[in-house]
């Protein structure tokens, strides 16, 4: 059966309307509409709040549906479909994956979507929208906090029936801390994560001085801060993008060699690269052993879970050096992964590649217009509402008269006019008073009037001089900044290391080295290393080394040394393992040095406190627990791998250890609530390994120890650091103070000690302490150093406010340095073995 034609015949007087067009053209304008709307609108973040336009959406929308983080999550398709419809008209699918990706700890560095659900892991793709659940996390609260108060402009969405932000406040350096990943039309965005505590500490130092370099900004942000942890090596690449927008480094996995078995030795990954996940290094491994390429490996076991987190162990035959099987696989896997950062945003709607300072620049001029329109915001309000305040005043005196004269009124028109002509009232405030019911104008409404009406005289008295005067409004900025860091900050996770520094693999296989003297270092941030020689390093000031050492021992190349941990463990160490670091004239930085979690399996939240020479002629160690316990252990070494030195009660833990030289020495505690005790070490009983020490000092309501060590009263300072017992770990730069060890009485063990610091308002403990000889060195948790206060003779005075947080303080390595007989006769064995 034919079909019958639908088509309906032209009219007769139809007229074709062809245009010509040139097809460059036409490709030309049709391209560069494209790319403009790419770039502008999709793919590169604004330097203002580090956000790309579908981020900044989902964050408005989900705080205008009020998913706050207090509040039960919602179903992800849901805030997917709002953002759809209302302001992003594109796939579903990339709302989706931006809004996954706020989510994900392991791809931002600071969360701003809190997920119920399956959001995927490195290697897997997350459940579909339908099964998984969201609201906003505490750090999107900061990011969208007072965007109701006209502090940024709003523009019309797609099709002008709405209005979205074109920023968001951003209390928080969002660019900087979370990084950015976008390709655009000919150009794209690469940043690294960051550390919060670290970029508002330059912040403010910005703030400070306006015209710091990009050396003095490094001072508080030495590299990059990746949320998968693990190391970066080579920090030219860092500077290099710090200064000029584009640069790269190399990332490594964390890994540590452990016998897994009874008879086997294992490598044991507990950090990969950013952006690397386990499945991506097995299946690697596994072509290379295939093809022959990679020998040495027994078995690959994946057993990452969510108590443990990431644990990749590789098991190496018998036979093979796990040492020299690791460099291969730095080599050879993603285990090492480089990282370029192109630093591409939008400042001022235009793309521009920006160094370290000029996006720290853009986002607190940002933050300036924030506060100030804020403030023009809230002193409006606040004169309005005096305003009515000021009327209601009027009518309460005279509220009988008030009363009368609406009454007398015909209507409620003519009631206005003659309030505004009696009590000279404008017309707001006579219709206020209009609209108040009656039970308002009461003596008591009177006394509440008043007192709201000093308190917005206040308020507004406050904001003028924030409007005008620069210093208040940069002074607002910079505590709000503190304030960010304090509640969102955490410490750093990835460890950053000036070069590679001697292959493990070389070091640990030659036969070649002699058994020559030497020392052995251990930094604050947990290096080692050793010297190349036995010449002790000069005094210097250690302005211009990163990292201080906190423990130095004399020992010889091939021999041993001890390292005694918070948990009362001593655990033998080979000093061929360690790196070589670079004769210096001054006292060594370990930038190229051995992470101390690489080498030996400490437990989690153990800490190493310092470097022993496992003598057992001399007087051993002496120990302080922070329950105030003092133990002298006689020396001995087994013939294992590591072994208690005290045994500790529940709740407690050692905070400082110390070799003796001649048990003469004087050891000195320093409490949490600024006492400090010190006494003769020959006071104290020497005991065996099992014994649990004696009562060392007398702790008040409250307090622990904070510091414990053995000091040479002619030379040695104190330095004491006080601030808030409630400030998070590592924000709170605190005051500093240093003083003369010698005005401080002795007294006898076990007593309560005197008073080394006074704290000031808002302070209420010791942050830091240490005893030892001058002159003392400070550094940051980064490593960077921290410049303390000269010396003074106020043994109980108040200290001085510092720049950063202080992590760790020692003195001069000289003067840590005790030589055993084996390292100045290298005949002699460096390590007798005992039991």
């Amino acid at each position: 059966m034919a079909r019958r034609s639908t088509k309906q015949p032209l009219p007769d007087d139809f007229e074709e309307h062809i245009l010509d067009t040139d097809i460059a053209d036409e490709m030309e304008s049709s391209f560069l509409e494209y790319a403009y709307s790419v770039i502008y609108s999709r793919a590169l973040p604004d330097a203002r709040d580090g956000l790309k336009p579908v981020q900044r959406r989902i964050l408005h929308t989900m705080n205008v549906m009020g998913l706050r983080p207090d509040r039960g999550h919602v179903k992800s398709a849901r805030v997917v479909g709002e953002v759809m419809g209302r302001l992003h008209p594109h796939g579903d699918g990339a709302i989706y994956d931006a809004l996954v990706r706020l989510a994900q700890p392991w791809s931002v560095r600071l969360p701003m979507v809190d997920g119920h659900g399956n959001f995927g892991s490195p290697d897997d793709s997350p459940a579909a929208m339908r099964y998984t659940e969201c609201r906003m996390a505490p750090a999107a609260v900061a990011m969208t906090a007072s965007i109701d108060e006209d502090t940024v402009d709003f523009r019309a969405n797609y099709d002008s029936r709405e209005l979205e932000p074109s920023v968001l406040p951003s209390a928080i350096p969002n660019l900087v801390v979370n990084g950015a990943t976008g390709i655009a039309v000919g150009m794209a965005t690469n940043m690294a994560p960051h550390n919060l505590v670290e970029v508002v500490q330059a912040l403010k130092h910005l703030i400070r001085h306006p015209d710091a370099s990009v050396d003095d900004l490094m001072r508080f942000v030495p590299g990059p801060d990746l949320p998968t942890g693990g190391k970066i090596v080579g920090l030219d690449g860092v500077r290099d993008a710090y200064e000029t927008g584009r640069g790269s480094f190399k990332m490594r996995a964390t890994a540590r060699v452990e016998s897994v078995t009874p008879r086997r030795k294992g490598i044991v990954v507990t950090e990969l690269p950013y952006g690397v996940g386990t499945e991506k290094v097995v299946e690697r491994i596994k072509v290379l052993v295939q093809s022959k390429k990679l020998q040495g490996i027994a078995d690959v076991k994946d057993l990452t879970d969510r108590e443990k987190g990431l644990q990749l162990v590789i098991e190496v035959k018998n036979g093979f050096v796990p040492e020299a099987l690791l460099e291969q696989l730095y080599r050879l896997t993603p285990m090492e992964d480089s990282f370029g950062i192109n630093a591409v945003a939008l400042v001022d709607g235009q793309p521009r590649t920006l160094g370290l300072r000029e996006m720290l620049q853009v986002f607190l001029d940002h933050r300036f217009e924030v506060v100030r329109r804020r403030s023009v915001f809230r002193r409006a309000k606040a004169a309005d509402r005096l305003h009515l305040v000021e009327g209601l005043l009027l009518a309460v005196l005279d509220i009988d008269e008030v009363i009368q004269l609406i009454r007398a009124s015909e209507n409620a028109g003519e009631a206005r006019e003659r309030l505004m002509t009696v009590f000279d009232l404008s017309q707001l405030q006579a219709d206020h008073i209009l609209d108040m019911p009656l039970r308002r104008l009461t003596k008591f409404s009177r006394i509440e009037l008043e007192k709201e009406q000093d308190e917005l005289r206040r308020t507004i008295e406050e904001l003028d001089a924030i409007l005008g005067d620069r210093a208040v409004l940069e002074r607002v900025v910079s505590d709000e900044l503190g304030e960010v860091a304090k509640v969102y900050g955490t410490p750093r996770r990835t460890v950053l290391l000036q070069s590679a520094g001697t292959s493990v693999a070389t070091t640990a296989v030659s036969l070649e080295v002699a058994d020559d003297p030497c020392f052995a270092y251990l930094s604050s941030t947990g290096l080692l290393a050793r010297s190349a020689s036995d010449e002790p390093p000069a005094t210097g000031d250690g302005r211009a080394n990163h990292d201080v050492v906190v423990s130095a021992v004399a020992t010889t190349a091939r021999g041993e040394v001890g390292v005694v941990t918070s948990r009362g463990r001593l655990l033998r160490l080979g000093v061929l393992d360690l790196p070589v670091i670079p004769a210096s004239a001054n006292d060594p930085h370990l930038q190229g040095g051995l992470p101390l979690s690489e080498v030996l399996p400490l437990e989690a939240g153990e800490r190493a406190l310092c470097l022993t020479t496992l003598r057992t002629d001399g007087p051993g160690l002496a120990l302080g627990t922070r329950q105030g316990v003092v133990k002298r252990v006689n020396p001995e070494v087994l013939n294992r791998d590591e072994w208690e030195v005290v045994s500790l009660k529940d709740g407690d833990e050692v905070v400082g250890a110390v070799e003796l030289a001649s048990g003469e020495e004087e050891l000195c505690f320093v409490t949490t609530d600024a006492q400090l005790l010190h006494f003769s070490a020959s006071l104290v009983r020497p005991q065996g390994r099992a014994g649990g020490g004696m009562a060392g000092v007398k702790l008040g309501a409250g307090a622990a120890v904070l510091s414990f060590g053995a000091v040479d009263p002619a030379t040695a300072v104190v330095v004491t650091v006080s601030g808030s017992a409630t400030a998070l770990p590592g924000t709170e730069a605190g005051s500093a103070k240093v003083t003369p060890f010698s005005d401080y009485p002795a007294k006898g063990r076990a007593t309560g000690g005197v008073r080394c610091h006074r704290f000031l308002r808002g302070e209420d403990t010791l942050l830091t302490a240490w005893a030892g000889p001058a002159p003392a060195r400070a550094a940051a948790a980064s490593g960077a150093p921290v410049d303390l206060p000269a010396a003074d003779g106020r043994r109980d005075g108040s200290g001085v406010p510092l720049a950063q947080p202080v992590a760790a303080v020692a003195g001069p390595v000289a003067a840590q340095l005790r030589v055993p007989d084996a390292a100045q006769d290298p005949g002699s064995p460096s390590t007798p073995v005992e039991g």
